[in-house]
């Protein structure tokens, strides 16, 4: 899957996530989270430069807001692109909590501080505040799921923090550019 991709929505779906590995586990992830159907509602690219709408603003301070929530996490290079969000998280320490299983990545078997439960804590947030605001409870606000990297070196980190920081440069290239 190339980076500016998010995961497939049809029916039929092929696994995300890397098997028997545990998502708890200290380092960092590249991430990137699209809107429901790849709608531009984000925010508008000028000049190569985001100029986000209100619902990109809401994105923007939620995500910058995780580790407020994670006292395990990181937050590393991000940016809000018009249909999508692209990120580092570090977890920078392992949950103690809990005994040490796979990481399932299963609604059914969330692991606590999990990338996951991390994510899909940032997603149901957005969702909730923008809702309310526009007074449309129940709407989707994310696509189902979200890409992710591990980053395993400091080569990998770098060419993934040079991505974030030239995706509003490479938008007229996304396949999704509208």
């Amino acid at each position: 899957m190339k980076h500016n991709e998010c995961p497939p929505s049809k029916q039929i779906r092929k696994k995300l996530r890397l098997e028997n590995y545990d998502y708890r586990s200290p380092g960092a992830y590249f991430v990137t989270i699209c809107t429901q159907g790849h709608q531009p509602i984000l925010g508008k690219i000028f000049n190569q430069n985001v100029e986000l709408t209100w619902k990109g603003k809401i994105v923007h301070d939620l995500w910058e807001e995780i580790p407020q929530h994670f006292s395990i996490v990181k937050l590393d290079e991000f940016v809000v692109m018009p249909n999508h969000v692209h990120g580092i998280i570090w977890i920078v320490e392992q949950n103690t909590s809990m005994p040490h299983p796979q990481e399932k990545f299963s609604s059914l078997n969330p692991q606590i501080g999990s990338l996951g439960v991390i994510v899909r804590s940032f997603k149901s947030a957005v969702t909730r505040k923008v809702n309310q605001n526009s007074h449309t409870p129940g709407v989707r606000f994310w696509q189902r799921s979200f890409h992710d990297h591990i980053l395993r070196n400091d080569n990998d980190l770098d060419h993934h923090r040079k991505y974030i920081l030239e995706n509003p440069i490479r938008w007229k290239l996304d396949e999704y550019y509208r």
